[in-house]
């Protein structure tokens, strides 16, 4: 058998072929063109095992694999202890070292979700762009408008009433050209954003475990489907609190010499995850008494920011049972 490490890079990749032994046979620079990495690949023995870093870029070369039907195992970048802690870091000890750690089965696995889950998580990342990029839209007319010493009347600055007002505003002409740029610009990101929502919708009512998550007070079909495409397979994990883990919804912990501190929050695993749940918190403070009694009684103690975190986390535990035990949301 074969182990192939491959140090991945936007424009090239460094590949190390290993022997069963651990003898490297092989060190090549590859262009990331699909020509040239299946050249690559061909040459390989059929029962070859690949080894990857979760970088930014890894998707395309695993959906390239994938359809080939290598083996090919990603490793989990933040528990490559070996690669980051290597005193010479260079493309070609990387790779060594993704071979070696493939070899002797120590290889920090990241997890891969499945196709049809990488394309909703596409999708779903897509409108939360739509949203950033409106909420600049909406800064660059407030900044218009402070600067005219113009206060807006409405709460929704895009909301029809608002936009009357705006569309009415005699400004300068370097202002007013401003201003309906933007106003263009905003009324184009909401037709998109609606678009994505009709979608998101779609792909929500044809998923039972998204439609489980919204009996949960607060939660809608975009929320529903962000924490289940997020998640996963349910079964990977086992227990609630290593889905915490997962979210960095967890505090760190430090230990020695028999006294244990408690720190912030980690924040490692999924951002998108951990935002929405944190998002959510006011919802499921005022949907359940038993989330209201534990946002008030952490928030006397450690201030509302903490009490949200905590809330998300305790609704994270309810999200598990509900997904491992197949059952709708009820108040206990």
């Amino acid at each position: 058998m074969m182990y192939v490490g491959l140090d991945y890079h936007k424009r090239y990749s460094v590949a190390t072929k290993m022997g069963e032994d651990g003898e490297v046979l092989e060190q090549v620079r590859l262009l990331n063109d699909a020509p040239c990495l299946l050249e690559f690949l061909s040459g390989l023995p059929p029962d070859t095992k690949i080894a990857l870093e979760a970088t930014g870029s890894w998707y395309w070369f695993y959906e390239l694999l994938e359809d080939r039907g290598t083996e090919l195992h990603l490793a989990h970048p933040l528990r490559t202890r070996a690669i980051a802690e290597a005193r010479i870091k260079t493309d070609r000890v990387d790779s060594r070292i993704l071979a070696h750690l493939l070899r002797t089965d120590l290889l920090p696995a990241a997890y891969i979700p499945p196709r049809a889950v990488r394309d909703v998580r596409e999708t779903l990342r897509y409108r939360a762009s739509l949203i950033s990029l409106r909420t600049q839209v909406k800064n660059k007319v407030h900044a218009i408008l402070s600067k005219n010493g113009i206060r807006p009347r409405y709460k929704d600055l895009f909301g029809k009433g608002s936009l009357r007002q705006l569309r009415a505003l005699e400004l300068r002409p370097a202002y007013a050209e401003e201003l309906r740029g933007y106003l263009r610009l905003a009324e184009a990101l909401q037709r998109l954003i609606a678009e994505v929502d009709a979608r998101v919708e779609e792909i929500a009512k044809d998923d039972p475990r998204a439609m489980l998550l919204t009996t949960i007070p607060g939660i809608g079909y975009y929320s529903a489907l962000l924490i289940t495409s997020e998640i996963g397979d349910i079964g990977r994990f086992p227990s609630a609190r290593k889905l915490c883990s997962y979210a960095g919804l967890v505090p760190r912990v430090r230990s020695s010499g028999g006294r244990t501190h408690y720190g912030p929050i980690t924040k490692q695993g999924s951002k998108y995850l951990r935002w929405i749940m944190v998002e959510l918190s006011p919802h499921f403070v005022r949907g359940s008494s038993r989330m209201e009694r534990l946002y008030r009684r952490v928030c006397l103690r450690h201030g509302k920011n903490t009490a949200r975190v905590a809330v998300a986390r305790e609704m994270l535990k309810v999200i598990y049972y509900m997904l491992r035990d197949e059952r709708p949301f009820y108040e206990d």
